[in-house]
């Protein structure tokens, strides 16, 4: 997730669920990737104990797309390489990135050729798709065998439409039927799991062979304990109180200090993650403002340490991040009129990355 799933951030993740997962970069264009663009380079960059380092890749020309693995693997920057076509954010798919790319299967299947072509045999490259751009154009079925035909060792299906973004409910039952087509490869499903119960839920309903977690980690780091737990057969899960959260929000505001070199940075990208960490805590609005406000770390940690204790709510439990309701998707000029690209969509789809997706480094 842009902004939010960058070193800092995944180093807490493992303090709590350890190495019981893969915890995945910011997503980056792969032509921010290729000119070498320092915020870009930095995203693809790990801790020296972070193991296995995986980063998240998009972009809608196969030669840039194969250039950006090149780099990420012929530099030895990652472990693993996962193709983004599930980002459902009009300034992505407004280029035909994202979840619209799946639509045009020629162009699909030689992006997906292009990166697992550049990518040694050690690094693997998988995929992740939306169910489609809408319910009258359903992609997954297609869009999955293609990507295990151009070699994609995995993929996952976060099971909304673009138009859905992340509103309604997943579609599980989408996951179920990925997973009942036996492609060969393993199927990770994504889409409202937001605890340890909704990821064996996923898994019990679906067959899937694993769960992916977007933003059901927000403000919730502790997550990846529970999982761990509820995986391994343990009832055990994490409810940390207030006092525990401030003391966690602290930790978190401190990694960002020393990633970022900047204190007020740190503060300023905090204030996103303390509305997640707080959600159904009894705060009220004008502590919350303050909160909001703090400059420096010693301030945070002072009118946190004010706060009085209370165990976790029942409230803060359920959807954080994104929200709101469907859209009609932002695609390019007729896109859904032809499965194919054209020479001149072709050209235009180029002149956008080039003009757009460099200077934009990430998606959301």
């Amino acid at each position: 997730m842009a902004g939010v799933t960058n070193p800092p951030f995944r180093r807490l993740c493992r303090e709590f669920g350890g190495d019981q997962g893969v915890y995945v970069a910011e997503m980056v264009t792969s032509r921010a990737l290729v000119e070498r663009n320092p915020r870009a380079i930095r995203i693809v960059s790990f801790d020296a104990d972070e193991h296995p380092r995986s980063a998240q890749v998009y972009g809608v020309d196969p030669a840039t797309v194969g250039q950006a693995v090149a780099l990420i693997t012929g530099e030895d920057r990652a472990d693993h390489v996962d193709l983004n076509f599930g980002c459902p954010v009009p300034k992505v798919t407004r280029k035909g990135g994202g979840g619209a790319l799946p639509w045009k299967t020629t162009l699909f299947a030689a992006v997906v050729n292009a990166a697992v072509r550049n990518a040694p045999s050690q690094v693997p490259v998988t995929v992740k798709i939306r169910v489609g751009i809408d319910e009258e154009h359903e992609t997954f079925r297609d869009a999955a065998q293609i990507a295990v035909a151009e070699g994609a060792a995995a993929i996952t299906l976060h099971a909304r439409t673009v138009a859905q973004r992340y509103s309604g409910t997943a579609d599980w039952a989408k996951i179920a039927q990925l997973k009942d087509m036996d492609l060969g490869v393993p199927i990770f499903g994504n889409g409202d799991v937001f605890s340890a119960e909704d990821a064996l839920a996923m898994m019990t309903r679906t067959g899937c062979d694993g769960v992916a977690i977007g933003r059901g980690c927000l403000g919730r780091p502790w997550l990846f304990a529970d999982l761990a737990a509820a995986f391994s057969g343990s009832d055990v899960r994490v409810k940390p109180d207030l006092a525990t959260v401030s003391q966690i929000i602290v930790r978190h505001s401190q990694l960002l200090a020393d990633y970022y070199g900047d204190e007020s940075r740190a503060a300023k990208d905090m204030r996103k993650h303390i509305a997640w960490y707080l959600r159904g805590f009894a705060i009220g609005g004008e502590t919350r403002r303050q909160l909001m406000l703090v400059t420096h770390l010693t301030e945070l940690a002072e009118q946190l340490a004010l706060l009085p204790n209370q165990p976790f709510p029942i409230a803060g439990e359920g959807p954080r991040g994104r929200m709101g309701g469907a859209k009609r998707p932002h695609l390019p000029d007729n896109w859904l009129a032809t499965r194919e690209v054209d020479d001149k969509m072709a050209i235009e789809l180029m002149g956008s990355e080039l003009a757009g997706f460099g200077s934009e480094v990430t998606g959301g």
